[in-house]
């Protein structure tokens, strides 16, 4: 497969439509609830996909005057309509599989059946699986919930085919509607957790365990003219990482200075998360208190001794004030 996002999804979208043609012949073959729950969250697979193909497409679009921020945000909105059919089905699949305990039926050509939808669920694994991971790799939203989701279809799968085999072997045909609603269960809380997931990035919510990777990893590769570096944010939109911060450097240096150093750590953070990088730097000149702080040597201009190496940390950059030492104690200016 291309690693191409829009391509992937767009393959996604095509072979969900393929895996429901096969849970169809399924159902119509076997006549069983269980199967048919599957073929219904099937149709929500190819609505997502079809929706998560084209949002993938609009988020690859450039920046213009309209959308300053490009149009990544669209991807939240697809993975929260992909999360809300998710829940729609499963509570559609545990009606039909009430109405289905209250009168089982015989089932028909439960072999041919059992064959057709476990050939999906081992696509689906394989797809699936390969969507999150990609989806990771580029960071984007839509296509880590397009895998996830045909992850959980591949276990909801193989927990209908287990109670098929099941009936198959006992004969009790209510097995049939019970396996249907303990894997409609499954898909409501996939549902809310896709939703969860979505609603946070529509709102900004802070992605703390990225903003700690970065910070940990700028802390790693600082330089000595970074004297303290708070106010650290960070937002994502598709795939595009927006970092904005406060820098404090040397008050004697140049523009040319001040830029340079701006733009090591531009760098530093581009060469691990690649060019899908916008950071928004503001420059602090230090001040007399920041001496103690600071790890420049040989500063003719220093007001006092060098006493403390601040080890940044996701708790002390995401204050908006600088840091400063009063006694022994680090603590902020205000």
């Amino acid at each position: 497969m291309n690693n191409n996002p829009v391509r992937i999804q767009r393959n996604i979208a095509f072979l969900a439509i393929f895996l429901l043609a096969f849970k169809m012949v399924a159902w119509l073959l076997t006549g069983s609830v269980a199967i048919f729950t599957d073929a219904l969250e099937s149709i929500v697979n190819v609505v997502a996909g079809l929706f998560g193909w084209y949002s993938l497409w609009l988020a690859a679009k450039p920046r213009d005057a309209n959308h300053p921020y490009g149009h990544g945000k669209v991807e939240f909105i697809s993975a929260a309509i992909e999360g809300t059919l998710i829940s729609i089905a499963g509570l559609v699949i545990i009606i039909e599989s009430i109405k289905g305990l209250g009168k089982p039926h015989t089932l028909q050509k439960l072999d041919i059946g059992l064959v057709l939808v476990a050939f999906t669920a081992v696509v689906n694994y394989i797809v699936g699986t390969y969507a999150v991971n990609t989806g990771k790799k580029n960071r984007s939203v839509t296509m880590e919930a397009s895998g996830r989701h045909l992850r959980t279809d591949t276990y909801s799968t193989i927990g209908i085919v287990v109670g098929l085999v099941l009936i198959r072997f006992t004969g009790w045909l209510w097995l049939d509607a019970v396996v249907a609603i303990v894997f409609a269960i499954i898909i409501l809380v996939t549902g809310y957790r896709v939703l969860r997931n979505s609603i946070s990035g529509i709102m900004d919510e802070a992605d703390m365990s990225l903003l700690e990777e970065v910070i940990t990893y700028v802390n790693e590769h600082r330089r000595p003219a970074w004297i303290d570096l708070h106010n650290l944010r960070i937002i994502r939109y598709g795939n595009i990482l927006h970092l904005d911060g406060h820098l404090t450097v040397p008050w004697y240096y140049t523009v040319a200075q001040a830029h340079e150093e701006m733009k090591a750590l531009e760098d530093l953070v581009v060469d691990k998360y690649g060019t899908t990088v916008e950071l928004f730097i503001h420059l602090d000149p230090c001040e007399p208190f920041s001496c103690p702080l600071c790890t420049i040597e040989n500063c003719t201009v220093r007001k006092a001794p060098f006493r403390y190496r601040i080890e940044w940390d996701i708790d002390n950059v995401m204050k908006n004030s600088k840091h400063l030492l009063e006694g022994d104690r680090l603590t902020h200016d205000h």
